[in-house]
């Protein structure tokens, strides 16, 4: 299989169902961001953390495949004509989202509670969490906007959402491991 296939060269590229569309299209930006956030999940996974939270980041990297594959398809090519959908994979499902949430919960027990806004930064690895987090609001930004064109599964919005707050409390428990300092925001007086 050829990597070039030079279809795109005219800035046009083809959803799952053949659909041609230019690639600044919302559907593109939505799952090009999604794509761009699993990248950075990746160089979280390869950092010195924990095993369960390199296990947890490559459950969602799955997801997020998943996820992006949902994003990339044509909702009016979704069904075949045989009936069966297109995408023969498994869903975002509330379990996805119920992980998600169950290991904030867990993680959150063993941090100190929040009393301000945190400063993103403390080591590298605390400062990729929250570039991850922000990618994937813009993922979730981006998503939402698609969704008021052409609905999508309420599940991946939900999924989004939770996984940004999950960077964030990673990036606090990795903060906690690693001993890096969380600077506080706390505006100056007036």
């Amino acid at each position: 299989m050829k990597i070039y296939t030079k279809t795109g060269d005219t800035g046009t590229t083809a959803l799952f169902g053949g659909t041609r569309v230019p690639k600044h299209n919302i559907r593109i930006e939505s799952y090009g961001t999604v794509d761009e956030l699993n990248s950075y999940l990746g160089l979280i996974r390869t950092q010195e953390i924990d095993p369960r939270s390199k296990e947890i980041l490559t459950q969602i990297q799955d997801r997020l495949f998943t996820l992006g594959a949902i994003l990339a398809t044509d909702p009016e090519k979704a069904t075949l004509k045989s009936g069966k959908e297109r995408l023969n994979i498994p869903k975002i499902e509330e379990e996805d989202i119920t992980l998600l949430e169950n290991e904030m919960d867990r993680m959150n027990d063993a941090l100190p509670p929040m009393t301000h806004f945190i400063l993103p930064g403390g080591n590298t690895t605390v400062s990729y969490c929250h570039i991850a987090r922000t990618v994937c609001r813009r993922a979730e930004r981006r998503t939402t906007l698609l969704n008021e064109n052409e609905p999508i599964d309420e599940r991946v919005l939900i999924y989004l959402n939770r996984l940004s707050d999950y960077l964030f409390v990673l990036a606090r428990k990795l903060s906690k491991d690693t001993n890096a300092e969380e600077t506080q925001w706390i505006p100056k007086k007036l």
